[in-house]
């Protein structure tokens, strides 16, 4: 692990713009132009992208969904529909994929390709404060379904503070998406999927 105020501070998650030349020694090589048509990525590394892909637009479509709700163009009962289950999927699946990875796809990419251990360090610094980000979106999910079986005067307050909740994990999970991908998926094409057992 990194500390917050050690010499990685610069990298942490609110405050970074990608990885510092020491951590690009892979992704300079394999540009993300050139990863659709490479030979080396495989379907593990194709199913590791696609579930960024989703986190990416469901969080996304929360957001949309929220600020519609605050602007009060969709139904209240529609809105608890469609949001409540896709939520709680969200963050189950987050947490899981994030557990995973903590436990075995970084300590088995970290041997492949030691120089780039820092980088691995920093994305598991990276989950602690996604963590977070997910508790605080459960509390807002839990204010926002109590609202909405309340007074309709009490759901506007609720869908804002979850819209604003929502936006900043985002942003700071889009950064955390690009820069893993940027580390990883260079590892794979460069020593084949077999580096993770695939």
């Amino acid at each position: 692990m990194t500390d917050a105020d050690g010499p990685d501070a610069a990298l942490d998650l609110d405050r970074r713009t990608g990885w510092p030349d020491d951590l690009r020694l892979l992704i300079a090589r394999y540009p993300r132009e050139v990863w659709p048509t490479h030979p080396n990525l495989g379907e593990l590394s194709k199913f590791w992208l696609g579930r960024h892909d989703m986190f990416r637009e469901l969080n996304g479509a929360l957001l949309s969904a929220s600020d519609q709700l605050k602007a009060g163009t969709v139904p209240a009962e529609a809105f608890r529909q469609w949001f409540l289950p896709r939520i709680r999927f969200f963050l189950q699946q987050l947490e899981s994929h994030h557990m995973i990875e903590d436990h075995e796809y970084f300590p088995l990419l970290t041997r492949t390709e030691p120089r780039l251990a820092r980088g691995f360090d920093i994305l598991e610094n990276d989950h602690e404060a996604i963590h977070a980000g997910l508790l605080a979106l459960q509390e807002a999910g839990g204010g926002l379904a109590q609202a909405l079986a309340g007074p309709p005067d009490r759901i506007g307050f609720a869908a804002e503070a979850m819209s604003d909740t929502l936006s900043g994990f985002l942003t700071r999970l889009h950064r955390h998406l690009d820069d893993e991908e940027d580390l990883i998926i260079p590892i794979l094409l460069d020593r084949g999927e077999m580096a993770l057992g695939g």
